[in-house]
């Protein structure tokens, strides 16, 4: 035990003491670098994207030889940023027949350029999936959003945007899934499905919910009668010849075997 406690410190002394190659700043370098003028990041804004790329705000102000900020000189500048690249599924539901405007790149892509970038469309018809090998490849009319004036049903499904920059480096995928609903079938006007709701006859002019008008008409009634009672004498024949042939034969059964 007292071995391993002396190399212990004998290797602590060599660590400890042991000659440094680094070199060190002299006084002269010192007052040097606090004559040169220079620019500091004072404050900086969040990312203007959550994922893909997007802008970042600084504010710079330069500094002197006495080491004090000049801050009526400062100025902002705008710079790229990136937390992570892929975006997620995100859905909406629209109704056919509306416009839908899918953008891929918003607000960068007026900051930095058009020609700054690579996009690239894809689709999945009819599902709402991240699943790559559904996908097909999607013409877009524009480089950077996918129009659709005006929206029909088959326009449903799941879009998926890639972005590369000028370096073939992804900086943003995309995928915005489409539901698209008939007008026919549901309509999103609260305020018109409200006055359905407390006026039924709304909904079915032709039936009236009073008790002095028949919902069908007399010879709708005497037709439904007249088949239900062809179906009755009907079965009733049935069972008639059934019960006549099965007690015919019973006493001819019987006769054989009294022989």
């Amino acid at each position: 035990m007292t071995l391993s406690a002396l190399w212990l410190v004998l290797f602590y002394w060599t660590v400890l003491h042991s000659p440094c190659d680094c070199s060190t700043l002299t006084k002269a370098d010192l007052q040097e670098l606090e004559n040169i003028n220079t620019w500091v990041i004072t404050r900086s804004f969040p990312c203007s994207a959550t994922c893909g790329l997007g802008l970042r705000t600084q504010e710079l102000c330069p500094i002197g030889g006495t080491r004090n900020f000049s801050t009526a000189a400062c100025k902002l500048r705008t710079i790229r940023c990136l937390d992570t690249w892929q975006c997620g599924l995100k859905t909406q539901t629209v109704i056919a027949g509306q416009r839908l405007e899918l953008d891929c790149l918003e607000e960068v892509m007026e900051a930095i350029g058009r020609f700054a970038f690579v996009v690239s469309w894809r689709f999945a018809r009819g599902v709402i999936t991240s699943d790559n090998s559904l996908f097909i490849r999607y013409e877009a009319l524009s480089l950077d959003k996918v129009v659709l004036d005006p929206l029909r049903e088959e326009d449903s499904g799941t879009y998926r945007c890639d972005v590369l920059d000028t370096g073939k480096r992804r900086v943003k995928r995309m995928y915005k899934g489409v539901k698209v609903l008939s007008p026919n079938m549901l309509s999103l006007d609260f305020t018109k499905g409200l006055i359905h709701w407390e006026n039924p006859e709304s909904l079915w002019p032709n039936i009236t919910t009073t008790t002095t008008r028949k919902p069908y008409p007399s010879s709708t009634v005497r037709n439904m009668v007249l088949v239900s009672l062809s179906i009755s004498v009907a079965i009733t024949a049935v069972i008639f010849l059934f019960l006549w042939a099965f007690y015919r034969k019973r006493p001819a059964q019987l006769l054989h075997d009294s022989l």
